[in-house]
C-alpha cells in the first residue's frame, strides 16, 4: 500500500511545483511590466494612461523590458520546475504567445498606439520563454 500512495504522491506534488513555477514566472513578467509602466508614467515618460501612445520610440522602450522580463519570467520558471526546465519555459513562452495574441486582436482595433507594438508582444513570447530557458540550462547543466 506504501508504494501505491508514493507512487500517486509525486505526480500530484510535481504537477503542484509546475503550476506554482509557471504562475512564478508570469506574475514576475506582469508586475515587473506593469511597474516599470507605471514608474514611466509618473515619471511623465509615458503619457497619462487615459491617453494613447502612438510614439515609436516610447513603445521601442516598453516593448524592450518586456522582452528582458520575458526572459527573466521564463527563467524563473524554468528555475522553480520540478524537472523539465526547458519545458516550464515553452509552456510560460506559449502562455505568452496566446495572451499577446488575444491582446493584439483585442487593443488593435481600439487605436491605443502603433499595430506593430502589441503584434511584437506576442510574436517575442516564444523567443524569450527559449532563451530564458537557454540561460537556465547553460548556468545549471544537468
Amino acid at each position: 500500500m506504501t508504494i501505491s500512495a508514493t507512487a500517486t504522491a509525486a505526480p500530484s506534488r510535481h504537477l503542484g511545483r509546475s503550476v506554482a513555477a509557471l504562475i512564478s514566472g508570469f506574475v514576475a513578467v506582469v508586475v515587473l511590466s506593469l511597474g516599470t509602466d507605471e514608474v514611466l508614467h509618473v515619471l511623465n515618460v509615458y503619457p497619462p494612461w487615459n491617453q494613447s501612445m502612438y510614439d515609436s520610440g516610447l513603445s521601442l522602450l516598453a516593448l524592450s523590458y518586456r522582452i528582458v522580463y520575458t526572459i527573466l519570467g521564463s527563467y524563473i520558471a524554468a528555475k522553480y520546475a520540478p524537472r523539465n526546465p526547458m519545458r516550464h519555459a515553452w509552456i510560460l513562452g506559449a502562455v505568452g504567445t496566446v495572451i499577446g495574441t488575444a491582446g493584439a486582436i483585442a487593443t488593435i482595433p481600439m487605436h491605443l498606439g502603433p499595430s506593430w507594438y502589441p503584434i511584437a508582444i506576442a510574436a517575442t513570447a516564444l523567443p524569450c520563454a527559449w532563451l530564458g530557458g537557454v540561460l537556465y540550462e547553460t548556468r545549471h547543466p544537468g
